[in-house]
């Protein structure tokens, strides 16, 4: 497994991108899951459903399983949030793991930075950004930078700028013996 990040300001665009570049990654053989940080409270459940109605008793985990899919959904009640490192491992392998948010860890990532937003480039101060996709030239950025409209390119430097899932979790001071046993490895 590769890991790639997505990272830029509220409103730059990440989600829109991420749409956008999944199928091209899936039609270049590639499988692709990704891990969505979010700032506020969510909930993938709805009041009045059984799994809800769990939750509420206090159960810390409640799968859900049907003929289409399944889902687990846990409860952190006083748990602080886990990093990204813990979530990676919760993962089912896959050729490219595409990480939206998060961006203050440590992995690889592609700042999306759009002129119009009208906050400041983070990349000279993050190290951990390999790439950017922008709106905006950057000549003096030390790093790839593609036009956020070339999907095409947007993707290629995807690819060219994941890194192994071991060099992540190794720099969080996980294990690097990660790998499982029949892991995809396309890129």
């Amino acid at each position: 497994m590769r890991v790639i990040g997505i990272s830029g300001w509220s409103g730059s665009g990440k989600t829109t991108l991420i749409t956008k570049v999944i199928p091209r990654l899936l039609g270049r053989g590639l499988t692709v899951s990704t891990i969505k940080h979010a700032h506020h409270g969510f909930d993938v459940d709805q009041p009045g459903k059984d799994s809800h109605t769990h939750r509420a008793a206090g159960a810390t985990e409640v799968l859900i399983s049907s003929a289409k899919r399944w889902a687990l959904m846990h409860e952190l009640r006083e748990e602080a949030e886990p990093s990204l490192d813990v979530l990676l491992q919760r993962l089912s392998p896959v050729d490219l793991v595409v990480v939206e948010g998060f961006k203050s860890a440590l992995h690889a990532k592609i700042e999306v930075y759009r002129r119009e937003v009208g906050k400041p480039p983070f990349h000279p101060d993050n190290p951990s950004v390999v790439g950017i996709a922008s709106d905006t030239p950057f000549p003096a950025a030390n790093r790839p930078v593609v036009d956020i409209a070339d999907i095409g390119a947007v993707v290629d430097l995807l690819i060219e700028c994941a890194e192994p899932i071991d060099a992540v979790l190794a720099r969080a001071g996980f294990s690097a013996s990660r790998a499982r046993a029949g892991s995809p490895s396309v890129i």
